[in-house]
């Protein structure tokens, strides 16, 4: 790669299952579908509220494509050589070249997230404008170098629903197309996922939990999957570290309280 040496890092792996909202999952994959030489994938991003499973969609369906997962987190603090490589000074003074993971799978053909894009600025986005149009390269200034992305290179960004996020500008949301939202899953789905993360949990705890959830969904609360999977499990941990008196009446609401505060116990009800 024009002389220069690129160090490449390890795919991420993750122990998850996506349940539910396959809608979601059709739309996703075929916006990474290629069908003529002509053709080129589409960068799409995904929406909706914290927790509601945004980069567990992505991962699943990156992994039905059978190809390894790159992802990258994006804050305020994200610069474009982040993004690109990052020069790291070793002994005797070199430079070693360390390519971010979504260069690393640019080269090999991987499949890169990068979650919560949203919180990035404009400056680090403008420098990844060509590899999402058809150029699909980035230029990296520090290492003096192009770099084209592999044929099976597939992206996308997931961003969060809230205030704490910077506005995409213009020219970067015509290239994060399409834009598939994600909300709360149906009570039915939403036990099943909790069912799915918590597979020794008593049916009891998880049914309690779904009915929190819906509950707070009505009322538009931001309370997620990610918020119900916590009280569970710490529910479980308190009734297991607790007196044989401490049951579920106790553990479950002093869970809730104690994950998302005593203003969520309006919707916690009681056992």
């Amino acid at each position: 790669m024009s002389g220069v040496e690129i160090h490449l890092g390890a795919p991420d792996d993750l122990n998850v299952n996506w349940v539910g909202q396959q809608e979601s999952m059709r739309q996703l994959l075929a916006a990474w579908l290629v069908l003529d030489e002509r053709d080129l994938p589409m960068n799409p991003r995904l929406v909706g509220k914290p927790g509601v499973g945004k980069t567990t969609l992505a991962w699943a369906a990156a992994q039905g494509l059978g190809q390894q997962v790159y992802i990258m987190q994006a804050t305020v603090d994200t610069r474009p050589e982040d993004l690109i490589v990052t020069p790291v000074l070793e002994e005797q003074g070199k430079l070693r070249y360390v390519a971010s993971p979504l260069v690393t799978a640019m080269i090999r053909g991987g499949v890169a997230i990068l979650d919560e894009g949203n919180r990035m600025s404009e400056k680090s986005w403008a420098s990844l404008a060509p590899l999402l149009d058809t150029r699909r390269y980035v230029e990296s200034i520090v290492a003096g170098i192009k770099i084209k992305a592999h044929p099976l290179f597939r992206f996308v960004a997931t961003m969060n629903d809230d205030a704490s996020t910077f506005d995409l500008p213009e020219y970067i949301q015509s290239r994060l197309q399409p834009q598939i939202l994600l909300d709360f899953p149906e009570r039915e789905e939403e036990l099943a996922i909790l069912r799915e993360n918590l597979p020794y949990a008593d049916s009891e705890i998880l049914e309690y939990v779904t009915d929190f959830l819906q509950q707070a969904h009505q009322a538009e609360e931001r309370y997620s999957i990610r918020d119900g999977v916590n009280i569970v499990r710490y529910a479980l941990k308190l009734r297991a570290a607790g007196e044989s008196t401490f049951h579920e009446r106790v553990a479950l609401p002093l869970a809730v309280k104690t994950i998302l505060g005593m203003e969520a116990m309006r919707y916690a009800g009681s056992k």
